[in-house]
């Protein structure tokens, strides 16, 4: 049996399982791409505390820049997928080959803006100037490798779409390992210190991009990546797709900037300790976002496959057992954080006044991460289905908010750091909002659906 049929076809919670859990931990080892990098620049002597707030800064502008890779990758993979569902592998192939050109497109388009703008960039976003030689090092030298980041996380997509998520776990887990090696030994032993552990992440992405694209050009793939006719028609449903996923990730890179400049600018002479802190948070925060979006993201080709062949009963099952995974793991994670987070902590700095502050803000931001399942949920799999306007009016809705907050309780409440503050209320807020919305529609959704298809019904 092939992956594609095994998508319509096999037992439906063990396939949720082989879909979700390899593309959670492909989702967990990439976190430690930005993670490990930071852990090193946090102990380099002497310098660490000032040089984890500069990579800190840089950090939402890397995910800024990885986003349109999403844009691309999770916009076109779902077309894909419904195009295998209802047996139409000759656009599948067309709309790989126009996502190719796209992420070429994008990559250079970027690679040039960021590299022109990068010093204002970093001054408004939160650097100061203490902490800006270390960031304007960062970010240099990885937006000129940015190619192959965006071409590794775009491309991987459709490896995912295509039921191989233990080809995409390696991609990732490739490119992982290879910065964690090289880490230490371009920061330490080079002594290149923040430039080494971005000239790491750089190769270690090249080695990612390269094994991608060689996985999806091997003969065994059912929809490889080949040379096919351009369409604009195509391209523009692959970035409509796409947008709800694109701007979940940019916009939270765009919020995490102005938390940074929020906490610089209002947190006197603490901001370098604030920003700090917020580094350390966002990378525990991804320890959580990150792996439940390879759950849901995992599984978003069994609703697109199953929406495109007619598979209603299965669509639902699907939805629900997702949902249950993401709950479990937010539950586990919350345990861990209010028992293991010092441990975490101490990864990054052995400054104990920092480290206390981090733990205290690590506890507050992640209060209501368990509601959240619902959320990723909900708009990931409306955007499986093709609902677009949905899952983007939930997402935008959340960001919009959580925006507000973050400048609105610091002046309310008098000290910046009431800004972190603001994830646990729109955490709790907009899950209950978006479940509304999504599961109370999603029922006539799919009846019209299976109407529509006409077609018998596979057992789930």
């Amino acid at each position: 049996m092939t992956k594609t049929k095994d998508l319509g076809r096999a037992p439906l919670l063990p396939l949720v399982f082989s879909l979700a859990i390899p593309t959670m931990l492909a989702q967990f080892v990439s976190v430690l791409y930005s993670i490990v990098d930071r852990i090193f620049i946090g102990n380099i002597p002497e310098i660490g505390s000032i040089a984890l707030a500069g990579a800190g800064v840089c950090g939402p502008i890397v995910t800024l820049i990885s986003s349109f890779a999403t844009l691309v990758g999770l916009g076109g993979s779902p077309l894909v997928a419904m195009k295998m569902g209802a047996g139409d592998k000759k656009t599948a192939h067309q709309l790989l080959a126009n996502c190719f050109v796209l992420l070429s497109g994008l990559s250079v388009l970027l690679t040039a803006l960021f590299l022109l703008f990068r010093e204002p960039l970093l001054m408004w976003f939160g650097a100061s100037q203490q902490s800006f030689p270390y960031a304007n090092t960062y970010l240099t030298i990885y937006t000129a490798g940015s190619f192959f980041a965006m071409m590794a996380t775009g491309m991987n997509s459709f490896l995912i779409c295509q039921g191989y998520s233990g080809l995409s776990m390696g991609t990732v887990a490739l490119g992982a390992v290879l910065n964690i090696i090289l880490d230490p030994i371009f920061i330490f032993v080079f002594d290149l210190g923040v430039a080494g552990a971005a000239w790491a992440t750089v190769l270690s992405q090249m080695a990612s991009c390269v094994f991608v694209l060689a996985m999806l050009r091997r003969r065994s793939i059912p929809i490889r990546l080949e040379r096919d006719q351009l369409s604009p028609a195509l391209m523009r449903s692959v970035l409509s797709f796409g947008l709800t996923p694109f701007l979940t990730i940019s916009l939270d890179s765009v919020i995490l900037i102005l938390l940074n400049a929020v906490l610089q600018r209002q947190g006197g002479a603490l901001g370098d300790v604030l920003v700090s802190c917020n580094t350390i948070v966002q990378s525990y925060m991804l320890l959580i976002t990150m792996p439940m979006g390879g759950i849901t993201g995992g599984c978003q080709p069994i609703a697109s496959y199953n929406y495109g062949a007619g598979n209603i009963l299965r669509i639902r099952r699907g939805i629900r057992y997702v949902a249950l995974l993401c709950l479990a793991f937010t539950g586990v994670m919350t345990l861990c954080t209010f028992t293991l987070s010092p441990l975490f902590v101490r990864l990054f700095t052995q400054d104990g006044e920092l480290a206390a502050l981090a733990v205290r803000y690590i506890r507050r931001f992640c209060l209501c991460a368990i509601p959240l399942a619902l959320q990723y949920t909900a708009v990931d799999m409306s955007t499986a289905l093709g609902r677009i306007r949905l899952a983007l009016f939930c997402s935008v809705n959340r960001k919009t908010w959580f925006t507000v907050l973050i400048f609105v309780l610091p002046a309310a409440l008098g000290a910046a750091d009431a800004a972190f503050w603001a994830e646990p209320i729109v955490d709790l807020g907009c899950a209950i909002l978006t479940s509304l919305l999504v599961y109370t529609t999603l029922p006539a959704f799919l009846r019209h659906r299976e109407v529509h298809a006409g077609a018998p019904q596979h057992p789930a």
